[in-house]
């Protein structure tokens, strides 16, 4: 498997490691990212990685609104300790996430909480788009793959390109914070508020509405 820039910008955005050590474990697992992050892990190389087995229950909660009361995120991030919590550099971080989760609407945090349902149906849609473009048969299911790779960065949190830095993904930003802040830094949990989501709009005749108004319906 080549080994991109890209690939490797990645796993360093993941685990703080130096970017020749990123370069060798990808090359060393065959550009398997999971892989290579447990490669760097067991060189003692990820610095982000290796704060992953810590308890991180402190943090704060932190609210988001846009558009004049249109848009509105709940979001928790948590930390290790009270200290951190309080400090500008976490708030700010916290607040930016919110502020994503505001402009690209993710319905999960990652891709382990896609229903197995709500996968197997966005795999079938993607199959029969690539059978109508006139794909060969033998090569679909792998057509697939990719593009569902694609979809869960479209509705992953984790995966999803942070909207003031589209070359990192949120889980690239907290490795990045992780490492500098020297915590454990992880998103909880999330609920993004649209006003009138899921209501059916009430469309009025106006004609009627004024002259009901002026007593002459």
């Amino acid at each position: 498997m080549e080994i991109t820039s890209a690939l490797v910008k990645e796993l360093r955005e993941r685990t703080a490691a130096g970017m020749m050590d990123c370069k060798k474990a990808l090359i060393e697992c065959n550009g398997d990212m999971e892989k290579a992050i447990d490669f760097l892990r067991e060189k003692g190389l990820a610095a982000a990685a290796k704060k992953a087995g810590r308890i991180a229950a402190e943090g704060i909660v932190d609210s988001y609104i846009h558009m004049g009361g249109r848009i509105g995120v709940l979001l928790e991030v948590n930390c290790e300790t009270d200290f951190v919590a309080k400090t500008d550099n976490f708030k700010a971080l916290v607040h930016d996430i919110a502020m994503h989760i505001a402009a690209a609407n993710p319905l999960f945090l990652e891709r382990e909480e896609v229903p197995t349902d709500a996968l197997e149906k966005e795999k079938e849609v993607l199959r029969v788009q690539a059978l109508n473009e006139g794909k060969p048969e033998k090569i679909v299911d792998k057509m697939v793959e990719g593009r569902i790779e694609k979809y869960y960065k479209e509705v992953c949190l984790l995966e999803q390109p942070f909207v003031k830095d589209q070359d990192k993904s949120i889980n690239g930003l907290i490795g990045e914070a992780t490492a500098s802040i020297g915590e454990k830094i992880s998103i909880r949990r999330f609920t993004r508020y649209e006003r009138g989501e899921g209501l059916e709009k009430r469309k009025d005749n106006f004609v009627e509405e004024v002259m009901a108004q002026g007593g002459q319906a």
